[in-house]
């Protein structure tokens, strides 16, 4: 009956052992963003745009936990407006992001504040936009975790249908 058992062990450690895992969701999106972000030019490295994508979303993940995120963002807002959560408002989440990868070496890349209907209460948004280094904003990838609760959203600048995004170099944005 051991020797069964021990056969048993033997086979199943050798067949688990050697099964790739599935890439998760996150992984998947990760690759998704990076292939995205070579896209603005195909000059810049592949390590460079896989490793920008993996810190947008540790930094995306790492803020999510800071803010303390909930859901819908609109209910979020209206927590930190009543004074019950400190941060989390979409500002917040684009100067953060601007911060810290204006302070990263991404040579190939820059980062810039955008913002979708400016000076409107209820409407106005705020973004971070990356782009290939002297592109133009509208050329650029949208990054938006405030969008959906603290879940990365990412898309073309002009494929973007919720909101039409200006640059907001007042806000402290370079250019």
């Amino acid at each position: 009956m051991l020797r069964h058992f021990f056969k048993l062990f033997i086979v199943t450690f050798f067949f688990v052992g050697c099964v790739n895992h599935a890439p998760t969701v996150e992984e998947n999106n990760v690759v998704k963003l990076s292939t995205f972000l070579h896209t603005l030019n195909p000059d810049i490295s592949s390590s460079e745009t896989m490793q920008l994508s993996r810190d947008i979303f540790a930094k995306t993940a790492k803020l999510k936990k800071e803010f303390e995120m909930t859901s819908p963002p609109q209910y979020h807002n209206f927590l930190v407006n009543i004074g019950i959560k400190k941060k989390g408002l979409c500002f917040h989440w684009s100067d953060a992001l601007y911060s810290y990868f204006t302070a990263q070496n991404y040579p190939s890349f820059e980062f810039h504040l955008v913002g979708a209907n400016i000076g409107e209460y209820w409407s106005e948004h705020n973004s971070l936009v990356i782009v290939a280094k002297g592109m133009p904003i509208e050329e650029g990838i949208i990054i938006d975790p405030w969008r959906n609760g603290g879940k990365l959203y990412f898309s073309k600048v002009k494929e973007d249908k919720k909101y039409i995004w200006k640059h907001r170099p007042n806000r402290g944005c370079l250019k």
